[in-house]
């Protein structure tokens, strides 16, 4: 991967590679769950405590093989004390495709068929670089499984691969990997000749071919990632759509594993919905959004914006061009408009930031309107304050609120006012100051600008149209004084 960050935890679709494995073997109920790390164990062992993966770790402290890697975790498992007289299934950690319903099907073709060791096969256009399948031509039993590298001109005409998951009797692996030699091309233990020993041994070796080869591919490098990542998310959409979610377009919307929806919800394209992000029923989000761990409730519209880790009531609105960070909390019907940003915020039901504003670290009552271009000051350089509005309240343009601050039920406050000091409820606050004019500053301090000769062009023309207010006002009243003459 040329990355410092192991290739297991490398992530798609909102999980790391092994996060995906680990996630298809849960779906088993295994008895027990072992993850073998070697190279960036660190990395990976606290990474599997942190997402609450709940599996032991075996540490293979020399990569000597995949043989040698399992007999490392059945030995970490015998140390804790479990008894290995069931199936052992065995899966790689860079294969994040791969279903839990694969796996329940090769665990069921195992038992079914009362194998010692079943393989998981795949038939795939190009197999350089896996172990062939090798099998009996009269009755198609396995016989071999050979690795690229030690495989002869016609094994590598083979087509069926191995996709190195596999189950076992638990009690037969065991015995078999004692017997795993290294005299190979790698000089390591593999896994695959515990096949031959226990067919040697008089034991059934059988396998089962996935359905998509797809879902046993491996990731070695940033390109199979990428390609990776591709299939999961055209999976997650389609589970999606056939779930009763409409997506506009499939080939520009990007879903995390982890991503929850109800039906009759509707995205738009140009949208990416991540981590445990939920869509309610009829709600539409998008064009061109980005959720991360928000919820959005039903029949809320969410337009261009990006959110993380926020909540948006039913029937809300938000947006075009909306931030909502985290902790912001909107209940029904509440409107977030365009160019607005929210941190830390709980908005009341029915209230209004139409625009243009900065509401953090604040709590807004229900059916109150946020003026333009308002800002809730609540950081003073070293900790955050809080801003109460409470319900009912219409707050004018341009305020800002210097927290900590309360505006009580069904204030008002004047457009332009910076409120420093509580307003009691039903009061009109005013915090702005007395407006002045200098006359004549622009020709005395910008003498021969553009302003300056604006300014004189202005007003030469109100001096003429004032003379000409004054002469028509002159010559109304000779007429009116001629005409009195006359009555009299």
């Amino acid at each position: 991967m040329k990355s410092a960050t192991p290739k297991v935890l490398h992530e798609i679709c909102g999980r790391s590679l092994v996060g995906h494995v680990v996630n298809a073997a849960r779906t088993l109920d295994p008895e027990q769950l072992v993850v073998i790390v070697g190279h960036g164990r660190e990395k990976v062992t606290a990474h599997l405590a942190e997402t609450g993966a709940d599996v032991s770790t075996a540490v293979q402290h020399e990569q000597n093989g995949t043989g040698h890697a399992v007999r490392t975790g059945l030995e970490e498992l015998g140390r804790q004390g479990a008894v290995l007289d069931g199936t052992v299934l065995v899966t790689c950690g860079d294969t994040p495709l791969l279903t839990g319903a694969t796996l329940q099907r090769l665990a069921d073709t195992h038992t079914a068929d009362g194998n010692a060791v079943t393989v998981l096969t795949a038939e795939v256009p190009d197999a350089t670089g896996y172990g062939r399948i090798v099998r009996d031509p009269a009755g198609g039993a396995v016989t071999a499984i050979v690795e690229h590298k030690d495989a002869t001109v016609a094994q590598r005409a083979i087509r069926e691969i191995n996709s190195g998951v596999f189950a076992f009797d638990g009690r037969l692996l065991s015995e078999a990997l004692g017997k795993v030699r290294t005299d190979n091309s790698q000089g390591e233990e593999y896994l695959t000749d515990v096949l031959g020993i226990l067919r040697e041994a008089g034991h059934r070796v059988g396998a089962a071919l996935a359905d998509d080869h797809r879902e046993i591919a491996g990731i070695n490098n940033r390109v199979q990632l990428a390609e990776a990542r591709r299939m999961l998310n055209a999976r997650l959409v389609e589970d999606a759509m056939l779930a009763g979610v409409t997506v506009v377009d499939p080939a520009t919307t990007w879903l995390d594993a982890a991503v929850t929806y109800e039906p009759d919800a509707t995205v738009h394209p140009n949208c990416q919905l991540l981590g445990a992000t939920h869509l309610g029923a009829d709600c539409e989000v998008g064009p061109n959004s980005r959720l991360t761990d928000t919820r959005v409730g039903a029949g809320a519209s969410v337009s261009n914006t990006v959110a993380q880790g926020a909540e948006i009531g039913p029937e809300a609105s938000v947006g075009p061009y909306t931030y909502l960070r985290p902790g912001t909390r909107l209940e029904r019907k509440v409107k977030a408009g365009s160019f607005v940003e929210m941190k830390n915020a709980e908005i009341g039901e029915a209230t209004k930031v139409p625009h243009l504003s900065y509401v953090g670290d604040a709590e807004i009552g229900e059916h109150s309107n946020i003026g333009a271009a308002s800002v809730f000051v609540n950081y003073d350089g070293v900790n955050k304050h809080r801003t109460t509005v409470g319900a009912h309240c219409r707050t004018g343009a341009d305020n800002m609120f210097v927290a900590p601050v309360t505006v009580g039920d069904g204030a008002y406050t004047a457009a332009g006012s910076v409120i420093t000091k509580d307003v009691p409820p039903g009061s009109l606050a005013v915090a702005r100051g007395q407006q002045r004019n200098i006359a004549g500053w622009v020709a005395r301090k910008r003498p021969g600008s553009a302003a300056a000769q604006a300014a004189e062009s202005a007003q030469a023309a109100q001096s003429a149209q004032a003379e000409g207010e004054a002469a028509e006002g002159s010559e109304a009243a000779r007429s009116g004084g001629a005409e009195a003459e006359r009555n009299s």
